[in-house]
């Protein structure tokens, strides 16, 4: 029985008088920091190795070793019904989806229902003894059912950022993060990215045959390029009258830093005629009521989508979804000539390279490249109403 350091860096697990780790890192220093994990090796009775890790204190490292040599001594068939070794997926969802830091996820709905799907499979079968060969089972399972090969990966990195979790927390051994980590994706990266766009004719179609809250969605949408749970979530609080700009809070958006989005005469003439309610902050709502739920408008789309005559959904050919209006946004800003760097911001997008450091655009210079981009829709918009107005003109046959 021995406790060994595992290095923090190439993760081989040594003697803890190790003071260099062969990969040429410094243990000390680390042990220190409380960045080495310990584990204790043992014998089953059986003769088979086991490794439990101790957590991050020699103490406790030597406090669990103390443990299990009298468990040896006492009772050798205790060791060989460690908890860990007998947790069960569906014992190990329910002890992470207790957890507040996962409660706290705007997307916990969605990765509950995905480790459901994990569980409705691998529900019953023991943490500790996964292969990956039953992972690529799984796949195989899923993709006979007709799913698709994105929604399989992503259940299954569900389930892999679960048991991570786990490990962190010593529940798990490091033998089921390796059989995740071994599984190769069904969908190439980026495989499935979406080009849909909307034209400037389908917004003013869709925004005729909408009812007025989901009008209200849209043209904030397809003026400002917000997510709809940023939209779902935005507050009168959150609007800056003084000077014309939305400010989200970290906790609401989801790259979870604060954003400043200009408004402009479309976005403005908006909220300026949505009702205010007396019980409540939320600017976007339904028969007065916030819109709680992630589908919240999604009938609504989809009804004004049928009446416009425009396909929709991920599925149908050419269909198109709420979020393509964020792609349209962007796309749309380009064509107004709208510099990279003020579109990232104004979105959400993270800014690379050096941009990073020495890009720090102030709120005037958001404004002005708002104006450019409202300027050129306003100009689509008038060509649209142009159109439409030769289209609806009756025509006579030549004398």
């Amino acid at each position: 029985m021995a406790i060994l350091a595992e290095c923090p860096w190439c993760h081989k697990k040594q003697s803890i008088r190790n003071r260099m780790c062969s990969c040429g890192n410094g243990l000390v220093a680390a042990k220190r920091a409380k960045k080495v994990r310990y584990w204790v090796s043992y014998r089953l009775p059986g003769g088979k190795q086991r490794r439990e890790p101790a957590g991050f204190s020699i103490e406790e490292a030597r406090a669990a070793e103390g443990k299990r040599r009298a468990q040896k001594i006492e009772s050798p068939s205790i060791l060989e019904k460690v908890p860990a070794e007998r947790m069960t997926f569906d014992e190990l969802a329910e002890w992470y989806f207790g957890l507040s830091q996962v409660k706290k996820l705007t997307s916990f709905y969605r990765i509950k229902q995905g480790i459901a799907n994990f569980n409705r499979v691998l529900g019953n079968r023991i943490v500790s003894s996964l292969k990956p060969m039953d992972l690529e089972s799984y796949q195989d399972k899923r993709e006979e059912e007709g799913m698709a090969p994105a929604t399989i990966d992503m259940e299954i990195c569900l389930a892999k950022t679960m048991v991570i979790k786990a490990f962190d927390n010593d529940l798990v051994d490091g033998r089921t993060v390796k059989a995740f980590r071994r599984v190769k994706r069904k969908l190439r990266r980026a495989g499935n990215a979406r080009r849909r766009t909307l034209s400037v004719g389908e917004y003013v179609s869709l925004l005729s045959m909408s009812l007025p809250h989901l009008k209200a969605f849209l043209t904030l949408a397809f003026n400002t390029g917000m997510r709809t749970g940023e939209l779902r979530g935005l507050r009168w609080s959150h609007i800056d009258r003084e000077k014309w700009v939305i400010r989200l809070p970290a906790d609401l958006t989801k790259e979870k830093r604060p954003k400043v989005i200009p408004m402009n005469h479309h976005v403005k003439r908006t909220l300026a005629g949505l009702p205010r309610a007396i019980h409540h902050d939320f600017v976007l709502t339904y028969k007065n009521e916030p819109i709680v739920t992630h589908g919240g408008i999604r009938n609504s789309f989809i009804t004004a989508c049928g009446k416009a005559g425009i396909p929709q959904g991920h599925h149908a050919p050419n269909g198109v979804t709420f979020h393509d209006i964020r792609r349209t946004v962007k796309t749309n800003m380009v064509n107004a000539g709208v510099d990279q760097v003020h579109r990232d911001i104004i979105l959400g997008h993270s800014l690379h390279g050096m941009d990073v450091r020495y890009m720090a655009p102030s709120e005037e210079d958001l404004h002005r490249a708002m104006s450019r981009y409202t300027e050129w829709l306003d100009g689509q918009l008038i060509l649209q109403s142009v159109d439409q107005t030769v289209d609806q003109t009756p025509k006579t046959d030549p004398e």
